[in-house]
């Protein structure tokens, strides 16, 4: 009912009190070709995410971690025990392949299908536009505008670099992160959670699924994000940069049960490194990873996946 907002305008004019509408919806009002009217200034918007893990009850919340990974987060797979991957078939068929490719005007829906699974084939890595688009078989531009009503869709996010004064050391590209792990493995055509324990984006999917809880706990409470992902140009990176008021947090996702020694090097490296170019503030590192064990190691908070 796009009409709606505009008989809203009128009443909520008539009578300014807050709270006496509370409107939902599956689509972003802001890119709705049919919403006229936006109510700018007399609404306040929350976006809602797919389940975060604190969201899901102990009832609906699968044991291990790559059933959780490969279900994703979307609230139909859980409250109407939808299997996951019949569900996002239909989500892919349905919203994504049709409403998102309407917003774009594209005709081809064979080349718009190649360009979304690649693009899931590149989450929690740097994204090169050029190289997307060429692989697509579209442009520069074209492969931009895609994503960035994907990004308006909520199906993924650009995460920049994080960087302060540091200009040229610093590789600037963003990282492209999908916000719900089980449509990254619908899209990949990984069948099963079994299959995803050996996948060779296992990495890359927990990273992600990571980033999304990480965002999800700022979003769905009414705040804003403020993070970002560190890589220096001689080849040091960390995941992701929390920058906060006072302090630095900066967190690595690790999708292994067990850690080794490796698995802190960048983190210690880094600490070192940002006191070589005079960044002052607090610093905080903590470490996500697909084991069951909290604790403190080389002064790093390591978190267990289902703690986080």
């Amino acid at each position: 009912m796009p009409d709606l907002l505009g008989y809203l305008q009128e009443d909520i004019d008539k009578n300014p009190e807050a709270g006496r509408f509370i409107l939902t919806g599956s689509q972003n009002l802001a890119i709705s070709q049919a919403v006229s009217q936006s109510l700018a200034g007399r609404a306040g918007i929350l976006h809602l995410l797919p389940f975060s893990r604190g969201e899901l009850s102990a009832r609906w919340l699968p044991e291990d971690l790559y059933t959780l990974l490969w279900s994703g987060g979307y609230p139909r797979i859980y409250d109407r025990r939808i299997p996951a991957h019949q569900w996002l078939g239909d989500y892919v068929a349905t919203y994504v392949q049709r409403d998102v490719r309407q917003l774009l005007n594209v005709t081809d829906l064979s080349r718009f299908t190649t360009f979304l699974r690649l693009c899931a084939s590149r989450t929690a890595q740097e994204l090169n536009l050029s190289s997307l688009g060429a692989d697509a078989g579209v442009s520069h531009n074209t492969a931009n505008a895609w994503l960035s009503v994907l990004e308006s869709s909520f199906l993924c996010h650009r995460l920049p670099a994080w960087h302060k004064n540091l200009k040229k050391q610093l590789v600037k590209a963003p990282k492209l992160h999908f916000f719900d792990s089980g449509l990254v493995c619908y899209l990949l055509g990984i069948q099963a959670p079994e299959q995803l324990r050996h996948h060779p984006l296992r990495g890359a999917i927990f990273e992600s699924w990571v980033f999304s809880e990480l965002y999800k706990q700022k979003i769905h409470h009414g705040d804003s994000f403020n993070g970002f992902h560190f890589r220096e140009s001689r080849g040091l990176e960390v995941g992701f940069v929390e920058v906060q008021a006072d302090s630095l947090c900066f967190t690595e996702a690790k999708s292994g049960e067990t850690l080794s020694f490796d698995s802190f090097k960048n983190l210690q490296t880094l600490e070192k490194w940002l006191g070589e170019h005079g960044v002052v503030e607090k610093i905080r590192k903590a470490l996500v990873y697909g084991g069951n064990e909290s604790q403190t190691r080389h002064g790093i908070h390591v978190i267990p996946w289902n703690q986080l």
